[in-house]
């Protein structure tokens, strides 16, 4: 029997690509890369560069949509994803309790404040957000979910429902039971949470469209809003967290301390998908019961061993390489940089820069003479 040849199927194949998804997948997306001159065939990745078929290489700026924290092919990673598969490590046994879901959620506790106990693996952010939803609703026993304009927390139906953009909310019918407050509007917040029938507060604190922040006044006396109503205040990092803007959460700069945290993106260190949901022993209780509720919520793939070693490797790579310092130190850095250009051109108009989480907000110029100065 002829073994499977990846080599010969790329080779044999080069340059479908677009042809492919536009007749397999949809044919929109080729369309929108077409027009960008994005209409590229990448043959390679790494660190933060992809190369294309003509030898050209492209500074990496999207980075996975922040999957890429530790670039592309990390060493740490590969060598232990090849370990993995050369340990023929059983797999997916479902009724099993195996050892490297128990080891990765010991060091993502750890790295979380002491009212986060127990963790759920999942295979995307948006399935962490799914899950964050229901532990929320079981745990307090009500049904509304509050969320953010503006917000993107992925689009799966319960997670679309907390979705700030009405392009990606528009043609799919009803959605969960759910409500938007301005971001960082504390009397919107409260008002909510007055009608006694909120389950949760979902939230990123960092918004990752457009580097949105909150006052800092925000964080606190909203936590302390969601408790004295009886909700949930859930952060998401899926975007924010392990490291990215200078601490391990995000939600550190702020020392609040969330129900439940959301991580996925650079937990898969760029290659097997991952993501997690954290919470307390009280609300992961509020669903895994009794013996009976043991596997009332599950995913067939979410502890799958690849996976489990993925985010322990990227987890040694952030401690080896001092990632979340590094991101503060060199966030510090950029804001230097950009911060005067704001004065100097009347196109950009402001800086976020959070570590590296940074967004350049950009306007229309107002004069004529203006025009002239970028």
């Amino acid at each position: 029997m002829a073994a499977f040849d990846l080599s010969g199927v790329l080779a044999q194949r080069h340059g479908e690509n677009f042809r492919l998804h536009s007749q397999y997948l949809s044919p929109q997306l080729p369309k929108v890369l077409g027009t960008l001159g994005f209409d590229k065939f990448y043959v390679r990745g790494e660190g933060c560069y992809l190369y294309d078929d003509a030898g050209e290489r492209y500074l990496d700026l999207l980075s996975g949509f922040g999957v890429y924290a530790l670039g592309r092919s990390h060493p740490t990673i590969t060598r232990a994803l090849h370990d993995a598969i050369n340990a023929d490590l059983p797999n997916l046994v479902q009724l099993d309790c195996a050892l490297l879901p128990g080891v990765l959620a010991e060091a993502l506790v750890k790295r979380a404040h002491a009212g986060i106990e127990r963790v759920f693996f999942t295979n995307s952010g948006a399935e962490a957000v799914e899950s964050a939803i229901k532990f929320a609703r079981a745990a307090t026993k009500r049904s509304r979910i509050l969320y953010c304009d503006h917000a993107f927390h992925g689009l799966t139906t319960g997670a679309l429902s907390l979705n700030g953009g009405a392009e990606f909310r528009a043609g799919f019918g009803a959605l969960i039971d759910s409500t938007a407050i301005p971001l960082g509007d504390l009397d919107a917040l409260a008002a909510e949470l007055e009608k006694g029938d909120v389950a949760a507060l979902v939230v990123e604190p960092i918004q990752g469209k457009g580097v949105y922040l909150a006052p800092d006044e925000f964080w606190p006396a909203a936590q302390e809003l969601c408790h004295r109503h009886g909700a949930l205040l859930v952060i998401d990092e899926i975007q924010t967290g392990l490291g990215r803007t200078g601490k391990f959460f995000a939600h550190e700069h702020w020392d609040v301390q969330p129900d439940i945290i959301t991580v996925s993106k650079a937990l898969s260190g760029g290659y097997i998908p991952v993501g997690a949901m954290l919470c307390s022993a009280k609300v992961s209780d509020a669903v895994y019961s009794s013996m009976e509720r043991a596997v009332v919520h599950s995913s067939t793939f979410s502890t799958n061993q690849l996976a489990m070693v993925a985010g322990l490797a990227t987890l040694h790579a952030i401690d080896e390489e001092n990632i979340v310092e590094r991101a503060r130190d060199t966030g510090e850095l950029f804001m230097q940089a950009l911060q005067p250009l704001v004065e100097k051109h009347v196109l950009l108009h402001v800086v976020r820069v959070m570590g590296l989480m940074i967004g350049l907000e950009f306007v229309e110029p107002t004069a004529r003479g203006s025009r002239m100065r970028y």
